[in-house]
């Protein structure tokens, strides 16, 4: 078993394709092919289902990722302790969403800042398309952003994690703790929403045009934690990803809405550009993200 198999397998499973592990990689189509086929026979069993142009892992392959994953950190590591053992101190620019840099950064932040203090960290906020458009001009080292899966021969995906989209509400709303709730039921109160172009809001309005119904916000604003403040107040119902919730629901001011005939996921994704030099300063902000 060699290290590039490793890396071939995750590159993969990251993009569901050997065509574009391929580009991505660097490697001939049947270098890919055969890193995979050798990797699985030394194993003894299948790691993808191949169908079509698209491979996705099988049960023992997703099983197999995760030890590939903690395979190649120790190997980074180990070489860290010999050769990069230098205090980080180069400079992290990273593009989010507002939601994101709510919930997930100040603990990243924080750990920044207690065991990386030289490390001058800047953080710009905006929507996806905005931030791609930055990275592919170099203005920024890593994006990470809350969409639908994205792909692109010229980025490297380096984390990819499923996240719910769930409707809320205060506590005192008359159906915060009825079961099987029907979105039409909610469809006459206040919302509080993002602006349009986030794409979990993008998702929901797709969603009330199939049905044809128009729902016109109270207000939009990309400001999260503005909206928690106003449903908690009781003004009315919002839509958010529930890692943005989760600690007002667990201390009880907020309450998720058990709807069942709407249910919206997107995908927590860093990228950053195939010919942008990986720092150590961003190797750390995605092994820090990737624990969140």
């Amino acid at each position: 078993m060699e290290l590039r198999q490793l890396s071939t397998l995750i590159r993969a499973a990251q993009l569901q394709s050997f065509s574009k592990a391929t580009e991505s990689l660097g490697y001939s189509q049947s270098a890919v092919t055969v890193q995979i086929r050798l990797l699985e026979e030394e194993l003894g069993t299948r790691l993808f289902d191949r169908i079509g142009r698209k491979v996705t892992l099988t049960p023992q392959g997703s099983r197999f990722l995760t030890s590939a994953y903690d395979i190649l950190y120790e190997v980074n590591r180990a070489k860290l302790s010999v050769s990069g053992g230098a205090e980080l101190e180069n400079p992290l620019h990273v593009g989010t969403i507002e939601s994101l840099c709510f919930s997930k950064f100040p603990s990243i932040l924080r750990y920044f800042r207690e065991n990386h203090p030289k490390v001058a960290v800047q953080i710009t906020t905006a929507p996806p398309e905005e931030l791609i458009e930055m990275m592919e001009r170099n203005q920024l080292d890593l994006i990470y952003i809350l969409d639908e899966p994205r792909f692109n021969s010229n980025w490297y995906k380096v984390m990819e994690q499923k996240e719910e989209i769930v409707f809320l509400s205060s506590p005192s709303f008359p159906l915060a703790d009825k079961k099987k709730v029907r979105l039409e039921e909610l469809l006459g109160e206040p919302f509080f929403l993002t602006e349009k172009n986030a794409n979990y809001r993008k998702a929901f309005d797709r969603y009330l045009a199939s049905k044809n119904i128009l729902l016109t916000p109270f207000l939009e604003i990309s400001n999260t934690e503005f909206i928690l403040k106003m449903i908690e107040e009781n003004k009315g119902l919002s839509f958010l990803p529930r890692f943005a919730v989760e600690e007002s629901a667990e201390s009880g001011h907020i309450r998720v809405l058990d709807v069942i005939d709407f249910h919206a996921s997107m995908y927590r994704q860093i990228f950053y550009h195939k010919d942008k030099w990986k720092t150590r300063e961003m190797d750390e902000f995605i092994r820090l993200a990737s624990l969140e």
